[in-house]
């Protein structure tokens, strides 16, 4: 056995062993520490409201470190912790906790801390403020659009809006890449009581970026003083039902006792503070958090793989300047083809333009339509789906025996609408030679809210060789890159998964049994009565989980009408009646898409308003003229209030 030899060695990188070091380092001592870092007792045995209890003049190296002694009671035999029904854990196992996991020990429960030295005084504090809660009537979780959106409705409930991050603006602000667009018109993309501001030249571009659109989002909480009720790096980790067996169902704000308890870890101070409330609103949303990641064969994973595996919500948090080093100069292979996939095929394209430039290669399951602009044929794109009259030859919830039989009837006006939109994008795009016609009709991408809007430069890079595309169901790993089911190899330095996000799996982590469990639903759609309301959920509202042409307009239609439900405007329907609504829609959608689990409203967004304006006790016809409400679309603008 090897001896390697030297002068001095130094057991310990605390205080002691950094001041030991420091002075006989003209030797060169070799210093050992057991963990991964320095620190001593400051790293391994203190809590989170552990401070120093010296001035920090008087806390300075010298040549006498400080003792560290345990003051360990003996009990008698008969006495000793191993009767006691509960737990017993000495303040060094509790520091070894996460704040999560601290919290969740003491939080209701009625604990004892023996002894009064310093960190006894800290386990009381913690144990204290565990078991405080701050209550209001109202919650929302989330400051994206949904958030925003609820808190502008409920204001004058004063609600508390817990924001898990610095700012505003929920996937435009953290899933965006540089190139990201609004994937719709803009005129569709506003609060119905705040348009754009007018120093944004519309004609010039119709589709504004993510930087845009924070700036609009920012001003309209500016406008309506809305900062006042976010509480930023406040991220909810856990939700407790408080209520009895009589709040199982819905209970009015008039009530006045708590239905829920919300754990909210504040990621500065590192601190758990619990509320409780009477209605919660979760505007989490579906997307960005819990990334999907594609499962591979145990021997084939990313673990083979030489090169940089990332997947697009890592790749979205990149400075521009990191992102471009990420990419330039490297073959890059994008898995995925929707609106993240395509965005990141051009910039990694960008990044290598020139003669030096490498390849990126999009792989491609299942092809989607997608769409360069809002016109076809030089034809407005609303006229084929955004208003009464085109949305009338379309199936929508409860349209009794008669509709049934229409919509049989104009089935063909459906298929040729189809064929027209899908005729002139084969002949404005290059789809068939590159192999990327969908299988499908474009009438179920426009049903299922999976229509992109083109990036200008998409197919002018690939016509210059700079991207490429492989179609392909099953893919897998290799040492230098990925390998296909045709047994084809494709060679990669970065592989790009552009493969989306599991929203059900993000609610689930938050919500308690039972509830987790009726997220579950047949179809695997989120079963939500208007798009908002749980039937087996009580006093708990779900914004922005269904899609739309327009996910803003969406949004804050369902939180005015959540706001005059909570004022008791009006009544939920019977849980049956509910059910059956949901059931309703979940058919319709299953017929007009087999991609029906994304829960899109698109082809029947007029209706599903009007049934939502009715519960209100609002005028459902929102026109000044009968052509007017059967020919011109409908926005934001049109809901502004009450007519």
């Amino acid at each position: 056995m090897a001896v390697i030899y030297s002068k001095i060695g130094i057991i310990g990188g605390g205080i002691s062993g950094l001041a030991a070091a420091k002075q006989l380092s003209k030797h060169n001592p070799i210093v050992f520490e057991a963990t991964d870092s320095i620190g001593g007792v400051w790293k391994h045995c203190s809590f989170k409201t552990t401070k120093l209890q010296t001035p920090r003049c008087d806390y300075q190296f010298s040549d006498y470190p400080w003792p560290q002694t345990h003051d360990n009671s003996i009990f008698p035999m008969k006495n000793d912790p191993q009767i006691f029904k509960g737990k017993v854990m000495h303040s060094q196992e509790y520091s070894k906790l996460s704040v999560q996991d601290s919290a969740q020990l003491v939080k209701g429960k009625n604990v004892v801390v023996v002894g009064y030295k310093k960190s006894a005084i800290d386990l009381a504090v913690e144990c204290a403020e565990a078991n405080h809660v701050i209550y209001s009537k109202i919650g929302i979780i989330g400051g994206g659009i949904s958030g925003l959106a609820a808190a502008k409705q409920l204001s004058k409930h004063n609600p508390i809006v817990f924001e898990a991050t610095d700012s505003i603006g929920g996937v435009w602000k953290h899933c965006s890449f540089k190139t990201t667009k609004l994937q719709t018109p803009r005129c569709d993309y506003q609060f119905s009581d705040y348009p754009w501001p007018q120093t944004h030249d519309n004609s010039s571009d119709n589709f504004p970026s993510y930087v845009e659109i924070l700036d609009y989002l920012d001003s309209y909480a500016n406008h309506f003083d809305l900062f006042k009720f976010i509480n930023f790096n406040s991220k909810v980790t856990e939700i407790r039902f408080v209520g009895g067996q009589e709040t199982m169902a819905y209970q009015s704000l008039t009530y006045g006792k708590p239905v829920w308890e919300v754990a909210v870890h504040n990621t500065k101070s590192d601190t758990i503070q619990w509320y409780a409330f009477e209605f919660v609103v979760v505007c989490s949303g579906k997307y960005g958090d819990i990334p999907i990641i594609p499962k591979f064969p145990m021997k084939n994973d990313p673990q083979i793989f030489k090169g940089k595996v990332m997947h697009s919500q890592e790749y979205s948090k990149l400075s521009v300047q990191d992102s471009a080093q990420l990419v330039k100069g490297k073959k890059v292979v994008v898995v995925g083809y929707k609106k993240s996939a395509i965005d990141l095929a051009v910039e990694c394209a960008e990044a290598n333009h020139g003669e030096e430039g490498k390849l990126c290669t999009m792989v491609v399951r299942t092809p989607h339509w997608i769409v360069p602009h809002y016109s076809v044929w030089g034809l407005p794109f609303y006229l084929f789906y955004s208003t009464r009259f085109s949305q009338f030859f379309h199936q929508r919830p409860n349209q009794g025996i008669l509709r049934d039989l229409l919509c049989h009837l104009f089935s063909p006006v459906r298929k040729v609408t189809s064929k027209i939109i899908e005729s002139y994008l084969l002949w404005k795009l290059p789809l068939v030679k590159y192999g990327l016609k969908p299988d499908h009709p474009f009438e179920e991408d426009y049903a299922s809210c999976q229509m992109a809007i083109l990036p200008d430069k998409f197919f002018p890079h690939a016509d210059m060789g700079n991207i490429n595309f492989k179609r392909a169901s099953n893919w897998w790993f290799w040492e230098g890159g990925v390998e296909f089911e045709d047994n084809t190899r494709l060679e990669a330095d970065v592989v790009l998964l552009a493969t989306g996000y599991d929203g059900k799996k993000k609610l689930k982590t938050m919500l308690p049994e039972p509830f987790r469990s009726f997220l579950e639903f047949p179809s695997s759609m989120l079963p939500l009565y208007r798009g908002t309301i749980h039937p087996l959920i009580p006093n708990m509202a779900f914004i922005g989980y269904v899609e739309s042409v327009s996910n803003l307009h969406t949004s804050e239609m369902r939180c005015k009408w959540l706001a005059r439900m909570l004022d008791d405007e009006f009544k939920l329907p019977s849980t049956e009646k509910m059910l059956e609504q949901i059931t309703s829609e979940m058919d319709i959608m299953k017929t007009s898409t087999r991609f029906y689990k994304r829960s899109c409203i698109s082809t029947f967004s007029i209706n599903h308003t009007d049934e939502i304006c009715k519960e209100m006790g609002w005028s459902c016809w929102r026109k000044k003229s009968w052509f007017a409400e059967a020919f011109s679309p409908y926005s934001s603008q049109d809901y502004e209030k009450n007519i």
